[in-house]
């Protein structure tokens, strides 16, 4: 529970309107936010750092804006991730500042800037086609607070174009690697740095890549240690876990 309705609460049980187990119940069962389409999990911020993130796929338009709505009553951010134009109108009936990533098809909000962490992530993408799962990473890791630098068509096939960039490689704090066909890259970028490597495989390919199960099986056996790997085309995943990566990295 936020703690502006902790403060609420509170009123009400000065005000002896509510009494103190009653304020300790509301605190347990209402964390989310009961609307037509869905349950907002209001308390997820509190939790986890960041509100609930909206993935628009399948969604109505009308419940992406009554979900859009809900979020920013009470948080100064919102992601929404697979997102066309038709979910970004609707989210900005909700907040004229909202944001489209066309790239990397995610819609942001941010109504308060807030001071950005001091761990930097690096994404690095294998082709031009591998670009928008590359671009939601950046996107999600970039409004989850951090400074985040990309590096694209760094393929194995020009192994040199890589290596041209060990430098930023070895300074990043946590590197998100993003690649489809054999899903190579990620062994490379683990075999240069002392950092950890989240690989996130594509269903960019030919048809023996099996839309992007190749690529997810080269990265699972990976013989590079610190190698992690997300799900096929889930540049969210991998852009949120570099955030919690790089932000613990920064508290210890």
């Amino acid at each position: 529970m936020m703690q502006e309705d902790i403060r609420k609460l509170l009123k009400k049980v000065r005000a002896q309107k509510m009494t103190v187990d009653e304020a300790v119940k509301q605190i347990k069962l209402e964390p989310y936010e009961e609307l037509s389409c869905a349950r907002v999990d209001h308390h997820r911020e509190v939790r986890c750092g960041f509100p609930e993130v909206i993935f628009c796929e399948s969604k109505r338009p009308q419940d992406i804006t009554e979900i859009a709505r809900s979020i920013l009553k009470r948080s100064t951010r919102l992601l929404a991730t697979r997102a066309d134009r038709q979910a970004f109108r609707a989210i900005q009936k909700v907040h004229t500042k909202a944001k489209y990533h066309e790239r990397a098809r995610c819609v942001t909000v941010i109504k308060k800037k807030l001071k950005p962490h001091r761990g930097r992530i690096l994404v690095i993408c294998a082709g031009t086609a591998d670009i928008p799962v590359a671009e939601e990473a950046r996107v999600t890791a970039e409004i989850l607070g951090h400074r985040v630098a990309t590096i694209h068509d760094a393929g194995v096939a020009g192994i040199h174009r890589l290596l041209g960039d060990a430098d930023k490689i070895q300074d990043a704090d946590c590197l998100v690697v993003v690649a489809g066909m054999e899903g190579a890259l990620p062994s490379v970028v683990g075999g240069l740095a002392d950092r950890p490597v989240i690989a996130v495989p594509t269903s960019v390919g030919y048809g023996a890549s099996f839309g992007g199960l190749a690529p997810l099986l080269t990265m699972l056996n990976s013989c590079a240690a610190g190698v992690a790997v997300v799900n096929i085309d889930n540049g969210f995943g991998a852009g949120y876990m570099a955030s919690l990566i790089t932000r613990r990295q920064q508290v210890q």
